[in-house]
């Protein structure tokens, strides 16, 4: 087209120099692309005047496409050049972030342990479970009736005291947080009736002070076994089964005359302990006996009928003499250490 204007030096040398001073200024990959769509676009100075070369005369059409590829070609050349800077330079940074220092000392992650009271805990279930047993649990705010009247133990009796048990206000209410896991066997003849045999695990509270032999809150598993015909020799053998599978086959029980409000008779258990620290010798266990018959008349059993035996036993003194520890509160202050020695057991 005749009137079309022509394309000069001056015109080409300016978007040339604003092209290589944006590519220039490009501190990133991102400001690069940006920068080579906005000088080589489709709507860059560049783009336009090389679509104005289709309206030059002929004659005048290779010297303006020389001179507009060649500035096409220059710019193409810095956005090239500055991608190969910036590419190198991101690398580096990468690299630098992602270093590691061969030479440091590692970060141990050491796997945790289970506690080993809740280890005996479900030893102990398995064992009782392996003979037929159930497992049972029960509140632990605990209605005084199921904690006291039911297992036999009188109004005025010392264990009903505020110095032994920790009652639960309004004090009409009569709540109290259970002393004893006793309670589930109470709630286990209710609900099933006879012939029961089942061991009830679960936490307890005593008013007692922490040291190295008491605590005020700790575990216990206690067993009760209501059929036709139970005797001492079927409370013995359960226990000593119980002992040698704790202990060793050269573990035994002694059974020494006590009294307890719910069992009659009752008796105090020792286990003959092989292999403990400090050399084999006699240790007290826990309390058992034959269910008193007003404690199976509570329940609505007639004793006539039916008999059984119970017994009580705590999970810290068993996990102490175990494994020949002397401080039960080792146990309950948190350390992992502590936990560690038993090793990580899954189930």
């Amino acid at each position: 087209m005749s009137g079309a204007p022509s394309i000069d030096q001056a015109e080409v040398d300016a978007a040339v120099d604003a092209a290589l001073q944006a590519v220039a200024a490009a501190a990133t990959s991102a400001d690069l692309k940006a920068a080579r769509i906005a000088h080589t676009g489709e709507a860059s100075p560049l783009a336009r005047l090389n679509a104005r070369l289709r309206d030059l005369p002929g004659p005048e059409k290779p010297a303006a496409g020389k001179l507009v590829g060649g500035a096409r070609g220059r710019v193409n050349g810095a956005v090239a050049a500055r991608e190969a800077q910036l590419l190198e330079v991101e690398r580096a940074a990468r690299l630098e972030a992602e270093r590691v220092d061969v030479t440091a000392a590692p970060v141990r992650h050491r796997p945790g342990a289970r506690h080993p009271l809740t280890l005996v805990r479900e030893r102990v279930e398995d064992v009782f479970v392996a003979m037929g047993w159930e497992i049972a649990e029960g509140p632990e705010l605990e209605h005084e009736w199921f904690n006291f009247d039911a297992l036999n133990i009188d109004p005025d009796h010392p264990a009903r005291s505020p110095q032994d048990t920790l009652f639960v206000e309004p004090e009409g209410a009569h709540l109290v947080m259970r002393t004893q896991t006793s309670p589930v066997q109470v709630r286990s003849l209710l609900d099933r009736g006879a012939p029961l045999y089942v061991l009830g695990p679960g936490r307890v509270y005593r008013t007692d002070e922490i040291d190295a032999t008491h605590l005020p809150v700790f575990n216990q598993f206690e067993g009760i076994a209501i059929d036709r015909g139970l005797t001492m020799a079927h409370l013995r053998g359960t226990l000593e089964h119980l002992a040698r599978l704790l202990f060793g086959e050269a573990a035994r029980i002694r059974l020494r005359p006590n009294f307890f409000p719910f069992t009659e008779p009752s008796a105090e258990m020792d286990v003959w302990h092989p292999t403990i620290k400090g050399g084999a010798r006699w240790i007290e266990w826990g309390g058992c006996g034959m269910v008193h018959p007003n404690v199976l008349r509570a329940a609505g059993l007639d004793p006539e009928e039916f008999q059984g035996f119970a017994f009580g036993l705590g999970i810290e003194r068993t996990l102490q003499f175990a494994e020949g520890l002397t401080d039960m509160r080792d146990m309950i202050e948190g350390d992992v250490r502590f936990s560690r020695q038993w090793g990580l057991t899954v189930k």
